[in-house]
């Protein structure tokens, strides 16, 4: 059976752990997988609970940071390839950046014979100055060299992957959106619906709009709130 060891940023509430545990999950038993997770960043929410809900071999490197740290990176680089050592894997794959530089560089000074990263977003633009970000491009095309695939997770990803940042070889990479399970929002939709407006204080005529994200630039947060403003001046209808 072949061997994959999954190495990931961090276990907060995000789709990246999602993705990486419903891969875990589904491509067993057709291969056996180790999960490797960092710690949340302070302030985010540990959840380990979908790990532990789904039965998953898993184990914590809590000196995996999301961000650089040369003392935890460092620590987390010679564990990780302490891990390989003892797993043996025969697939390597990252998910997000910090686990996708330390996690590829520990598979292929080990010789692991497959090595995948997945981009679950990226930080060309929105995130530094102009000096740090073509730091990293060049680093994460350094990276995608010795990669076997990469994967991004939708379409304009790819293509700026590909044609605005140039990181790898179009043959290198493969576009495959995210898996996740959605059955449960098909399951009892009237109650939960019922439910939801009366927790809020909802009344029948008023029509419920938010966002979900992090406080980041990144999630352009302020294009959601200049889209309600400029909402409630086109329509009559009840905004909450």
């Amino acid at each position: 059976m072949p061997r994959v060891l999954r190495i990931l940023n961090r276990a907060n509430l995000g789709g990246p752990i999602f993705n990486a545990s419903y891969l875990t999950k589904y491509l067993a038993p057709k291969y056996e997988t180790l999960l490797l997770v960092g710690q949340a960043d302070k302030g985010e929410l540990e959840f380990d609970q979908i790990l532990i809900e789904n039965n998953l071999n898993f184990r914590k490197v809590d000196s995996l940071l999301r961000n650089p740290s040369l003392t935890d990176d460092i620590k987390s680089f010679f564990e990780i390839r302490k891990i390989i050592k003892e797993f043996k894997p025969d697939i390597v794959h990252t998910h997000a950046a910090k686990a996708g530089l330390i996690g590829r560089i520990a598979a292929k000074l080990s010789g692991v014979p497959v090595i995948v990263h997945t981009y679950h977003g990226h930080y060309f633009h929105s995130y530094f100055g102009k000096l740090k970000t073509n730091i990293y491009i060049l680093l994460e095309r350094f990276l995608a060299s010795f990669s076997s695939a990469i994967i991004s997770i939708s379409n304009l990803q790819k293509k700026e992957l590909l044609q605005d940042f140039k990181i790898c070889q179009p043959q290198k990479m493969n576009m495959i959106p995210l898996g996740l399970e959605l059955d449960k929002f098909a399951e009892n939709q009237k109650q939960k619906r019922t439910a939801f407006r009366q927790k809020y204080q909802l009344a029948d005529d008023e029509v419920a709009i938010g966002i979900i994200g992090r406080l980041a630039l990144i999630k352009n947060h302020a294009l959601f709130i200049d889209a309600i403003a400029r909402l409630l001046q086109l329509t009559t209808k009840k905004i909450k």
